[in-house]
């Protein structure tokens, strides 16, 4: 049975929440959070309702439905029944006339029904302050992602290797890494908050599959069911001796994620060239991880390996080809994709207990990606990692 977040942790999220608004938008009277991820940090439960924090006033969730859920699973003080806006609207009473939500996210037809019995004149957005607030993880959520590091240390590098077999598709693979992982306890979800990404359980692939152009921002590519369904692996792609298996995904405990990329050589190992991009894809890693400390901005992190990579390794580096992305590691908690990001542009300090994942990949035609990733968290050490310390390329031969 999951645990309830407790109140103490609930309040000091919202402290920390109005602190951020007060420092970043010194005006602000009412925030109104809709969303289910962004309502369950506040609250500890996601339901149909709008959590609304007063500047100078104890924040109140209105649930349409399940009140009767809220109640079970959340130690938040002041959870109401609704049945519509309006009875909140009855309730809360004048509003001021900025309201401030989360733009990217909260569509605009909402916005509209709830304008209806709430009539400000002007939406301002906190997806920002937000997310920095969420970025610094609380040893009540690191202990979540640590147990989430566990199981996803456990399966990708000691339960992955039994599963591989002659002629298997890649989306059999999927379904057996997904069944697994559930068994140890995934909470069977993959969540981003990047619009339009859908997610089943990672990104996989054999051989080439790894750098197939695909839609998702980030540097492996994967060739998924179909054009309607381009997650999970292809049905078609069969596993056959000398193929790299390169395997991306995401493990949650509780809501909260960790990301790791683990590969394997099945059958016969690969080219040279292959095996010593991974070699020094693994050694940017570990050289970025001992960075990993509070007061280092990312975008010096960033600087730091990419000033240092020869211009041939550069032409593939995170991604293949022209399909390369502009950073190097990113943040993970309730989202996969979290503040801070390791790339140009993000300098504000690091703080210790953000947890980062740190992917240098690189694409090889006629081979597929290379590379590692896994989740740290940052301590004045550097970067602990939380999902294990294995290189990849596991040998199956």
């Amino acid at each position: 049975m999951q645990d309830k977040v407790p109140v103490s942790e609930l309040q000091e999220r919202l402290d920390r929440f109005r602190a951020r608004m007060d420092s970043d938008t010194s005006d602000w009277r009412i925030a109104a959070i809709f969303s289910n991820v962004n309502q369950y940090y506040f609250t500890g439960t996601m339901q149909d309702g709008v959590l609304f924090i007063p500047r100078d006033d104890e924040a109140v969730l209105w649930v349409r439905r399940s009140y009767e859920r809220a109640r079970a699973e959340s130690l938040f003080p002041d959870i109401r029944p609704m049945g519509s806006y309006r009875d909140a609207a009855r309730e809360t009473g004048q509003i001021p006339d900025a309201v401030y939500l989360e733009a990217d996210v909260v569509p605009l037809a909402v916005v509209r029904r709830f304008q209806k019995y709430f009539p400000f004149t002007r939406v301002e957005p906190l997806d920002a302050q937000v997310a920095k607030v969420r970025s610094v993880k609380s040893p009540f959520e690191r202990s979540l992602l640590e147990r989430a590091g566990r199981i996803h240390r456990h399966i990708l590098e000691e339960c992955v290797p039994a599963l591989l077999r002659d002629g298997m598709s890649e989306a059999e693979l999927g379904g057996e890494i997904f069944s697994a992982m559930v068994r140890e306890g995934h909470h069977g979800i993959v969540r981003f908050g990047m619009f339009n990404t859908e997610i089943v359980m990672g990104q996989m692939g054999f051989g080439e599959s790894s750098i197939y152009p695909t839609y998702f921002n980030g540097p492996g590519g994967c060739r998924g069911i179909g054009a309607a369904a381009p997650v999970l692996g292809s049905p078609d792609r069969l596993l056959r001796k000398g193929d790299l298996v390169f395997v991306d995904n995401a493990c949650g405990v509780d809501g909260y994620h960790t990301d790791k990329t683990m590969t394997y050589m099945f059958g016969a190992p690969l080219p040279d060239e292959a095996l010593d991009a991974h070699n020094r894809c693994v050694d940017i890693e570990r050289t970025a991880a001992s960075l990993l400390k509070p007061g280092t901005t990312p975008s010096e992190i960033y600087a730091a390996i990419m000033d240092g990579l020869d211009p041939e390794f550069a032409k593939n580096f995170m991604g293949f080809g022209d399909r390369r992305v502009n950073f190097l590691g990113h943040g993970v908690g309730l989202q996969v994709d979290e503040l801070p990001v390791i790339a140009k542009g993000f300098d504000e300090p690091l703080q210790e207990g953000m947890a980062i994942a740190l992917e240098p990949k690189n694409g090889i035609r006629g081979v597929g990606m290379v590379g590692i990733e896994d989740t740290f968290l940052v301590t004045p050490q550097g970067g602990r990692s939380i999902t294990g310390q294995n290189p990849g390329l596991i040998p199956l031969y």
